[in-house]
């Protein structure tokens, strides 16, 4: 029988550059994000440039970032949506008078951002896709920042309480019986005392992100999405070191199982104060004063 929840898996590495022959990537499936359809993508056009003109040197110091401004401008225009190809690499440079390998740079950048995908494929069926994958992308944002401290565990946690706090007032309303059988399957799966602490970590953050979105909005969950992925470290070593592990267990357990009946029985300030009495406790006891970097994988 499947486990209700597991530790997350490891962050994928860079997308490989694209071919030569082209921006597709046959290597790399397209992502599940990207909507599929029977009719092929939309191919999209290039305006071609002046003679002897550069369309994207002027507008970065660095030739790669033009390739992404031009597809941020198209995307910000609605020249590019989601689910359209780009053009193929060669005719990309030619029309924006850079070299193909600025062109590659700009997508594997595009890719990091998680605004285009690789479609496999022949002809108009493949290519570099424009997609929309925004929490691997603040997951990775928001990481790499408060590994380097430049926001400190207590701004991370002070946000958190206010994002999640909206939440479950939204799910307190909003939730479905779907979504309340959901968090009751997580606290089940806490209740078991041989869990180990990183796969008590994936369910507690499982129910976190449960509640996000049982609120039915879809930029709190991947916000909130976000933060406990950029806290997932510290929170792991905490538990892992932690003194009197079971009891702490115990308590947060408790927690869970006041929160999922608030929100059953649709009080949703009442759930947003516990979380937010919560989380504090929580970061405290597991965090400390933020003595451990928030990069330290132990």
């Amino acid at each position: 029988m499947t486990h209700p929840c597991a530790p997350a898996s490891p962050e994928p590495g860079p997308p490989p550059a694209a071919e030569e022959s082209g921006l597709s990537n046959p290597g790399q499936p397209a992502s599940d994000s990207t909507p599929a359809s029977d009719a092929a993508p939309a191919q999209v056009e290039t305006p071609a440039a002046a003679p002897g003109a550069n369309p994207v040197a002027s507008r970065s110091g660095r030739a790669y970032e033009g390739v992404v401004q031009w597809v941020e401008d198209g995307i910000v225009s609605g020249r590019l949506r989601v689910g359209d190809v780009l053009p193929a690499e060669r005719d990309l440079a030619a029309q924006l008078a850079v070299s193909r390998a600025v062109v590659r740079e700009g997508v594997r950048a595009l890719h990091a951002i998680g605004v285009v995908d690789s479609r496999v494929g022949a002809g108009a069926a493949g290519g570099t896709v424009i997609t929309a994958v925004p929490t691997e992308a603040l997951n990775r944002f928001l990481r790499m920042h408060v590994a380097l401290a430049q926001f400190s565990l207590l701004d991370v946690v002070d946000v958190r309480c206010s994002l999640e706090g909206l939440s479950a007032r939204l799910a307190a309303r909003n939730a479905t019986d779907a979504d309340h059988a959901r968090l009751a399957d997580l606290i089940t799966a806490m209740r078991d005392d041989d869990l180990p602490p990183d796969v008590f970590n994936a369910c507690d953050t499982d129910f976190h992100v449960a509640i996000a979105r049982a609120a039915g909005n879809a930029l709190a969950t991947d916000l909130t999405v976000a933060i406990r992925e950029s806290m997932r470290s510290p929170i792991r070593h905490g538990m892992n070191h932690v003194d009197d592990w079971p009891a702490v267990r115990a308590r947060l357990r408790e927690e869970h199982e006041a929160i999922a009946a608030a929100l059953a029985d649709g009080d949703g300030s009442r759930a947003a104060d516990l979380l937010d009495a919560h989380i504090r406790r929580a970061s405290e006891q597991l965090l400390g004063d933020g003595a451990q970097a928030a990069g330290d994988t132990a």
